[in-house]
């Protein structure tokens, strides 16, 4: 019998598979963390012969509305039918006592995630630039979805979207404040006073990112993952997201490096070429942006509050705590350019 890894019992799913999705295994199952996920917990399952995704929340400490397994399952179900490239689901498990929270399976997808500088850099600069256009044309493409055709017209509520998304982000910080953060009390009062008036709404992936998505060896985007905050809201915030992420060097190699490598556009360009791919007027990305440093701050925090708690899973937790504070300052920053 093959070891279980942290929260994930492999004979318990393996009976669960067996009784709701008859004929698909062919065997054992073996299974081990994705290591690089700092949310939800992510597994490769096996069974000798094809392999799939299982992914569940966290353990212990889990924030209200957080790791959302409905959520993501539905989103990328939906998926399926556009040209926004997602892995084919499998099975959703809302009964916590098969695994001791809900959970869900996807096909098992080909694609390297890239996160460090140092996974770019043998590719050379121009398929380092390829790589990140292709990021930003899919998500694009995600914002061009329409998403009463696919279904999602009851995904979320459009209206009062940045308004409830950070008073969303206030309640999670304050769920795992446990040390004093100078400045963040600032930023999120100045988010407060300066909401923008959002577009029309789009589906929302919530955390894109180039590690969040697949990339084949021909440099196409072969699935994007992590749906964990998907909705229907500003497609705005999400390139705010990504560019926030960009700023590799300010978060540490922790979160992301990849804007430093040979060939990576500057953020100039990059919402250049989403301005120009999608249509969509950026002129008030600044709100955008200092919103994107506090959510990033928040979940930094956040995973930090479970590392110190001793529920964390995998390495690399101690050094988030310390990108938290330059994220604020930076926050604060760009709303005074503004």
């Amino acid at each position: 019998m093959s070891e279980n890894p942290p929260g994930l019992d492999l004979d318990r799913l393996r009976a669960h598979l067996e009784r709701e999705r008859p004929g698909l295994l062919t065997g054992p199952l073996r299974g081990r963390v994705i290591e690089g996920g700092r949310s939800n917990l992510t597994y490769i399952v096996d069974d000798g012969t094809h392999r799939w995704v299982v992914r569940r929340p966290p353990l212990g400490h889990v924030l209200p509305t957080a790791h959302d397994m409905r959520r993501e399952h539905t989103v990328i179900s939906a998926l399926a039918s556009t040209s926004v490239p997602v892995p084919p689901t499998v099975l959703l498990c809302d009964d916590a006592s098969v695994l001791g929270a809900p959970f869900y399976v996807m096909d098992y997808v080909e694609g390297t995630p890239y996160r460090h500088r140092d996974q770019l850099v043998p590719l050379g600069a121009e398929r380092t630039r390829r790589i990140a256009e292709a990021m930003i044309d899919t998500l694009a493409e995600l914002h061009a979805v329409d998403h009463v055709a696919v279904g999602l017209a009851d995904f979320g509520r459009p209206e009062g979207f940045l308004e409830r998304q950070l008073r969303r982000w206030g309640k999670q910080l304050d769920a795992s404040r446990s040390r004093d953060i100078p400045g963040i009390d600032e930023l999120r009062e100045r988010l407060g006073v300066r909401l923008p008036a959002s577009p029309q709404p789009t589906i929302v992936h919530g955390d894109y990112r180039l590690d969040n998505l697949l990339v084949s060896d021909d440099d196409t985007i072969t699935a994007v993952l992590d749906w964990e905050m998907s909705t229907l809201g500003d497609p705005l915030t999400d390139i705010a997201l990504l560019i926030a992420y960009t700023e590799g060097e300010a978060l540490g190699e922790e979160v992301s490096s990849v804007a430093t490598a040979p060939g990576f556009p500057s953020v100039d360009d990059l919402i250049a070429r989403y301005t120009n791919t999608s249509g969509r007027d950026t002129s008030a990305l600044n709100w955008y942006l200092g919103f994107a440093f506090f959510k990033l701050a928040v979940i930094l925090e956040g995973i930090y509050y479970r590392f110190s708690q001793g529920k964390t899973v995998g390495e690399g937790f101690e050094r988030l705590g310390a990108s938290v504070a330059p994220l604020v300052a930076r926050g604060n920053t760009v709303l005074k350019e503004d």
